[in-house]
């Protein structure tokens, strides 16, 4: 086996002999997974009293979905992850494209079961205190584990509340699948009784993000060893290709981690500090509504941004002073300085604020500090060409995948408010399937737990800015040149919205 990691300027670089030693140790955990293997942890599936048992409907599939649903069905059957059933349940099957892979994979649709299943409440790590663990470390490793919720079985009485619709009968799952509310409370537990001994000591688990660290080479080569033999053990299996070994530098849960200690990873603020100089009274509007949200924790705010607000005044003439400069500069920085970035708190719920443009997808992650909301982190995004003549309803649900996936360190497993300016999204758990992105959205979407809130949109100043970013809409055009065809997909957008 020979075993290399990529340097940050995309050099292969080979890992310290002595760690690929002691991964060389354990061939095996890198075979592919089969089986159901007893573990002390099992996945429970409690049902909320009275409620009536879900039933799906079997979606219409092409000839080739069809021949790639027999080949998975006899897979997971092969592998003894699968049956056939008899139960009463029966969620509907889907296929979501793997877009990098060019392939299908085939999922369910457990919105219904997840519906009436009593939620696991187990709190996750604190995340602060788990970053804390790793200071004055210089050496680390993260190992990502292969099909990691089918490495976890169904408790026995529970298994047939898994059972899927499919053109082929009726099957249920004896191993946890993706898709079940419960399911990262599930696996975090399993961590954790496997490592229990040796958290934050020189291993720590959030989800299914395993990091190991240490302060020298010597240390790592014990360290790692005992957590591969652990996971042998344990009959746990890795997936090699997104592992990484003996780094002296790796992104963790949001932060860059190194000798030199923590750091945000560079995309917590780069929404806000490569926004482009506004161009017009409509951008600096558009700018100064969302800098004005968080006006409470920006001193002075007024005095500052005041050469900025004279240029949107009507009897002032647009001219882009050095003042105005300043100004522009100075509100950038401030609000993505640690004086207005609020640090995690895991004892307050998250907030999350989406919203879609005809360009762009922008997204806060806040938590109440007093009176104020104060913002975690930022996100924008610049929105896909093939998304552009989407509905309103896909475009704002393409926004919230995008928000919860990119904040899935601080979502996953925790109860959040998810505020949007579409009521959509409000019954979006009872929206119809009606394409093969919704699919995978959709699917995504159930495993958080989240109350969905409707907010109006001259309340939702930030992420509405951020989606309406001036760049966006100058990058579309440069992109396409608005050819006869865009520009008809842009105003058949125009009409639906």
């Amino acid at each position: 086996m020979y075993l290399v990691y990529v340097s940050a300027a995309g050099e292969p670089i080979k890992m310290p002999p002595k760690i690929e030693g002691v991964v060389a140790k354990y061939p095996d955990l890198f075979e592919e997974p089969t089986g159901v293997v007893e573990r002390e942890v099992v996945h429970a599936i409690e049902i909320i009293p009275g409620s009536s048992i879900p039933k799906g409907r079997i979606y219409r599939m092409s000839p080739g979905e069809l021949d790639e649903l027999r080949r998975q069905l006899k897979e997971l059957v092969q592998k003894g992850w699968i049956r056939p059933s008899v139960s009463p349940y029966g969620s509907p099957d889907l296929f979501v494209p793997k877009k990098k892979e060019g392939t299908l994979r085939m999922c369910i649709d457990y919105r219904g079961l997840n519906a009436i299943t009593v939620k696991n409440r187990e709190p996750l790590p604190r995340i602060d205190d788990l970053l804390d663990r790793v200071q004055g470390c210089r050496y680390f490793s993260k190992i990502d584990l292969k099909s990691e919720y089918h490495q976890i079985a169904i408790r026995p009485e529970d298994q047939h509340k898994t059972a899927f619709q499919t053109r082929y009968g009726l099957y249920e799952f004896v191993v946890m699948p993706f898709g079940l509310c419960n399911a990262p409370s599930t696996f975090q537990h399993a961590m954790n009784r496997i490592f229990h001994d040796y958290l934050d000591k020189f291993v720590i688990v959030y989800l299914d993000d395993i990091l190991i660290f240490s302060k020298t080479v010597e240390e790592h080569v014990a360290h790692l060893d005992k957590v591969l033999s652990l996971l042998r053990q344990h009959k746990f299996k890795i997936n090699g290709e997104k592992c990484e070994f003996g780094h002296t530098r790796v992104l963790y849960l949001g932060h860059e981690i190194s000798a030199e200690g923590l750091k945000p990873n560079d995309a917590k603020v780069a929404s806000i500090r490569d926004w482009p100089r506004p161009q017009s009274v409509t951008e600096m509007r558009s700018f100064l509504g969302m800098t004005s949200y968080y006006r409470t924790f920006v001193k002075n705010y007024n005095i500052v941004a005041a050469p900025s607000t004279d240029l949107t005044r009507l009897d002032t003439p647009w001219e882009w002073t050095d003042k105005c400069e300043a100004a522009f500069r100075h509100l950038k920085h401030a609000l993505t300085h640690y004086e207005v970035l609020k640090l995690p708190d895991p004892d307050k719920p998250f907030i999350v604020t989406t919203d879609a443009s005809q360009y762009g997808i922008g997204a806060v992650v806040a938590q109440q500090d007093g009176p104020k909301l104060r913002p975690v982190e930022y996100m924008s995004k610049k929105m896909p060409s093939q998304k552009l003549a989407k509905s309103t309803y896909e475009k704002e649900l393409y926004a919230v995948y995008k928000a919860l996936t990119h904040w899935r360190h601080y979502l996953l497993g925790w109860f959040f408010i998810l505020r949007t300016n579409h009521q959509t999204l409000r019954w979006m758990r009872a929206q119809s399937v009606l394409s093969d992105a919704l699919k995978h959205w959709i699917e995504v979407i159930e495993q958080y737990d989240f109350d969905p809130q409707y907010l109006k949109g001259e309340y939702n100043k930030v992420a509405d800015a951020l989606s309406r970013r001036p760049d966006f809409s100058g990058a579309l055009i440069t992109e396409f040149d608005l050819t006869d065809d865009v520009t008809q997909s842009l105003v058949e957008a125009y009409r639906q919205d």
